[in-house]
């Protein structure tokens, strides 16, 4: 009895949460190719359309992809902190911080999406964050950064329902990935992190391998539990 392979692909797999995925899925038996892509070394940027294009047209995802995780995004931009009150907004920074974690997103989905298999379960994740999510906001300030993944959250949505018409099987998510130590996270983590690179690797993975198709479109942090949108 032939033992069946899949394929995944890791966009933005030299930071810190993303080259832990990667590494997980590299020494996962089951996948037979794991394919990553990032701007350190394939210089992929995901705002400019024609690198995203170009990336794609260089891999070649056999008969399609079963996994896709992507892992890129920021907090800061423009050398500026987030923001503690309207009086800090600077039209640039915010700019910036959607172009990456929106746009961004908006090309991964235009140009990988179509690479995802079309008979069998398939996923796409994106990494979000639970500051996000509207209904869970009790404190305020991060403007750009809670607006531009609440922005994501949204392109998420929008893509798995146009993924779920080419593939029933297809699950789409945004998951929150808990407060990492990564260099994102040093100057305002204080301590408090949920996990190392490794553990969330294992936790997202964990969840992303429970998600039923009927679970797409959904907003999930790296326990499974559902994050309010």
């Amino acid at each position: 009895m032939t033992t069946a392979s899949f394929n995944a692909l890791v966009i933005g797999a030299s930071g810190g949460i993303g080259s832990a995925v990667a590494a997980a899925l590299e020494n996962n038996p089951k996948y037979a190719s794991t394919i990553t892509l990032s701007r350190s070394r394939n210089r992929l940027d995901l705002t400019d359309e024609d690198s995203v294009a170009e990336a794609a047209h260089n891999i070649a995802p056999g008969d399609g992809f079963d996994l896709i995780f992507n892992a890129v995004g920021i907090l800061e931009s423009n050398g500026s902190a987030p923001e503690k009150a309207f009086k800090e907004i600077d039209g640039d920074t915010m700019a910036r911080a959607f172009a990456v974690n929106a746009v961004g997103a908006a090309h991964a989905f235009k140009y990988f999406l179509p690479m995802m298999k079309r008979d069998s379960r398939a996923v796409f994740a994106t990494l979000s964050a639970r500051v996000g999510s509207i209904g869970d906001n009790g404190l305020g300030g991060w403007m750009s950064y809670r607006a531009s993944k609440a922005a994501l959250n949204q392109i998420v949505r929008c893509a798995a329902i146009e993924e779920k018409r080419r593939n029933k099987e297809s699950v789409v998510v945004a998951l929150h990935p808990g407060t990492i130590e990564t260099p994102l996270t040093e100057k305002f983590a204080k301590g408090r992190y949920t996990a190392s690179p490794d553990e969330c690797a294992k936790n997202l993975l964990g969840v992303l391998s429970r998600l039923s198709p009927d679970q797409s479109g959904g907003f999930f942090d790296y326990a499974g539990e559902t994050v309010p949108w």
